[in-house]
């Protein structure tokens, strides 16, 4: 039985490339070479900096006694530490190729649980929410350092590499237990069976996100579904390309070449599960603007009641003229956004963010703003996911941080996750357009190296040099490329 896609009728021919060593490995952005956090200007807290990276130099060094080897007499002379701008490199690509290994973990961990369910895979779940916890830490620890680098921040960095280290350890240290779980040297045959239903039901799913996006064309003002325009078509993309894995791997099943069927199901898998982020998205931006037109004229009125509170409001704890501003401020983007409402299509989520923007200065911000976070949160986690060969650390830092601020600020989780979002697609542009239409970009290969399915590109490759290479499995940087 084949899997096909209407209209696809594009060679299919092998890529086989070989995988650079994965200690070098994914993630050094040409733009992790430059100096952008210019660019954002973001609070320095110089308040308990000493202190807080005495602590880290602390557990830097209690981190390096459990992983690594003491030197011995007559081992050699010390290692020379890197320079500054050496190790900055190193705690970048650090963070990326973690993270790269728990989104792919994550990833397949979620085709095993839907095989042999939640308590088969318990220790593989705790393994990946380790590595997530150590990859947390490592991302705010980035986030101290962008926000105010000092003399100190070598033990900073030492830190983010050791934590990065951890997490791949751990996931490492599982892959061989993964592996005997799945048992696809033995028996593929339930495996495969569960992505091409998987695949069937996205493929449907992918034709209602396209009716979806266009209804949302038609409701909202077009600002509104920028964000998702172009993601049918990436899912289709990534469709094309499980396609072709998923029908190679039953014929090398059926000829017994099992591992050459092994390597085709993991690149569908992988491309299986980045086209339901695609989907999701589309979704999900449907019901966050039904949710958020919904409850916007709530918002206006807490938004007109606090601005009425701050007239009435004793001016001692700030001066009468700038008061005076965010209130006249707050009223004319109250007028305005109520106006745009009544007229005709709007953005109800932006409309929603210009209301909280108001509100910030006079000391209320609406609740309704954490709709707004969770949503730009999110999109931004479904970029990088699914662009993770091409987006570099600084995007990945400051999703974490939206991701941390989420519940405790809202407002400023959203301003973190529209950073990370413009900050992915710069890294997305400077790696070239895989979607161009040129004929070796039709069988969905580009986009599996985009988003890293394939380790066949760096985040610093040419656009000219996409290639495939190794499908990505459950681990860390020692084992995720065990099945190429």
């Amino acid at each position: 039985m084949w899997l096909v896609l209407p209209g696809v009728t594009a060679d299919h021919s092998d890529h086989e490339v070989p995988v650079s060593a994965v200690g070098s490995a994914h993630g050094t952005a040409a733009q992790e070479d430059e100096t952008s956090t210019g660019d954002l200007v973001l609070p320095l807290v110089a308040a308990g900096t000493a202190t807080a990276v005495a602590a880290y130099a602390y557990a830097r060094r209690r981190r390096r006694a459990r992983t690594h080897t003491p030197a011995t007499a007559g081992a050699g002379p010390a290692q020379v530490p890197p320079p500054a701008p050496e190790l900055d490199r190193q705690a970048r690509r650090s963070l990326v190729t973690a993270d790269d290994c728990v989104r792919t973990s994550r990833e397949e961990l979620g085709f095993v649980e839907g095989l042999f369910g939640a308590e088969a895979v318990a220790p593989f779940t705790e393994a990946v929410r380790y590595a997530e916890a150590e990859l947390s830490a490592a991302f705010q620890l980035r986030q101290t350092y962008d926000d105010n680098p000092t003399d100190a921040s070598r033990d900073i960095l030492d830190e983010i590499v050791a934590r990065c280290v951890d997490a791949g350890r751990r996931l490492d240290a599982e892959a061989a237990g993964f592996d005997q779980l799945r048992a696809l040297e033995q028996d593929m045959s339930g495996a495969l069976r569960h992505a091409e239903v998987r695949f069937r039901e996205l493929n449907g799913r992918t034709g209602a996100a396209g009716s979806t996006l266009a209804d949302l064309g038609e409701r909202y003002s077009p600002t509104a579904s920028f964000s998702v325009s172009g993601q049918v078509e990436q899912a289709k993309d990534r469709l094309v390309f499980a396609t072709t894995g998923l029908n190679r791997a039953r014929q090398s099943a059926d000829l017994g070449e099992t591992d050459r069927a092994v390597l085709h199901l993991r690149a569908a898998e992988g491309a299986i599960a980045q086209a339901e982020v695609f989907v999701d998205g589309v979704d999900r931006l449907a019901s966050a603007l039904a949710a958020a037109a919904q409850a916007l004229p709530e918002a206006l009125d807490e938004a007109e009641a606090a601005v009425v509170e701050a007239r009435e409001r004793p001016t001692a704890e700030e001066p009468v003229g700038a008061l005076e501003g965010h209130v006249r401020r707050a009223e004319a983007t109250l007028a305005a956004v109520r106006e745009e409402a009544a007229a005709g299509p709007y953005d109800p989520l932006e409309a929603l963010r210009r209301v909280a923007e108001v509100c910030a200065p006079l000391g209320a911000v609406p609740g309704a703003v954490r709709l707004v976070a969770r949503g730009s949160t999110a999109d931004a986690d479904g970029l990088i996911g699914t662009h993770r060969g091409a987006v570099a650390a600084e995007a990945r830092t400051r999703l974490a941080e939206a991701r941390r601020l989420l519940d405790r600020d809202p407002a400023e989780a959203d301003t973190f996750a529209r950073q990370a979002r413009e900050l992915a697609e710069r890294d997305i542009r400077a790696h070239g357009n895989p979607y161009g239409g040129r004929p070796e970009h039709t069988n969905g290969v580009a986009g599996a190296v985009l988003g890293g399915i394939l380790l066949g590109d760096l985040p610093d490759a040419r656009p000219d040099t996409l290639t495939g290479g190794a499908p990505v499995s459950f681990g860390g940087p020692a084992t995720r490329a065990r099945r190429g």
